[in-house]
């Protein structure tokens, strides 16, 4: 395992946690709505090529959550913030799902410390006539067995107890979505109009499986950002950083090394 740090940083009065680990070119990968509070494999694996932040969102894990939280543009007005803290340039932004939203009203904002942006299954857009999953009506087992293709990755994570922590986080970073993302549902209606301000390299990863957000918003997303691509990933749910970790490793480390501007 990379070695890592878990760090506290504060940031327009709100303290949040962050994760780092390994070296080279700055990676900043934004999480979804279960969190990132402990670090997991995807992790380790992107620290083998990258200098990696997870910051956990205000309102998320054990980050506070702070009374100017209202939605999702404060968030990417804070991670805009955040950028500038940790004085990187050339920074590789990921962003999975409700992450991936966010990586997106950021980009639409200001790409001057963004180099590459990468799209994990992300939520931000609205389809019409494609229904996206609805985490908030289906119970807790059916949530878990729609995040997956192949049904042991959902049996695993069932099996196991969280901890008493573990448990309350869970439990607070569903309330920080619901204030987010329920109505509407997982979308922004005025982002999408403004994709095409996103002027850097663009890679859109996306499970062919996906219940939650079914392909059809990935190639949405790919004919709206200007000379992005569209990478699909077979048998695969909604997070390919966890059921496909050795596709999901391979093609982001190819497209951030393709765009290292000769780092």
């Amino acid at each position: 395992m990379a070695e890592h740090t878990s760090e506290t940083m504060t940031l327009a009065g709100c303290e949040i946690e962050v994760l780092r680990g390994g070296k080279g070119p700055p990676l900043v990968f934004l999480h979804g709505a279960g969190g990132a509070h402990n670090w997991m494999p995807y992790m380790d694996r992107l620290a083998e090529h990258h200098k990696v932040y997870i910051p956990s969102h205000p309102g998320w894990g054990r980050s506070d959550t702070p009374d100017w939280l209202d939605g999702m543009g404060d968030l990417a007005y804070f991670y805009l913030d955040f950028l500038d803290a940790v004085g990187e340039d050339g920074v590789h932004l990921v962003g999975n799902s409700l992450g991936g939203w966010l990586a997106l009203e950021v980009a639409v904002r200001a790409t001057n410390r963004i180099r590459s942006l990468t799209l994990v299954s992300a939520a931000g857009i609205h389809v019409e006539g494609v229904p996206k999953g609805d985490i908030f009506l289906w119970d807790a087992d059916e949530r878990v067995y729609n995040t997956f293709y192949d049904p042991k990755f959902a049996e695993a994570r069932l099996a196991k107890q969280p901890s008493e922590e573990d448990a309350d986080i869970a439990l607070k970073n569903h309330f920080s979505t619901a204030k987010m993302a329920w109505h509407p549902r997982f979308y922004n209606p005025e982002l999408q109009k403004w994709l095409h301000r996103i002027d850097v390299p663009t890679l859109i990863l996306w499970g062919d499986s996906d219940k939650v957000f079914p392909l059809a918003y990935g190639e949405t997303m790919q004919k709206l950002i200007p000379g992005s691509t569209l990478t699909v990933i077979e048998k695969c749910g909604h997070l390919p950083q966890q059921e496909k970790l050795d596709h999901f490793i391979a093609a982001v480390t190819t497209f951030t090394a393709d765009h290292n501007g000769g780092a």
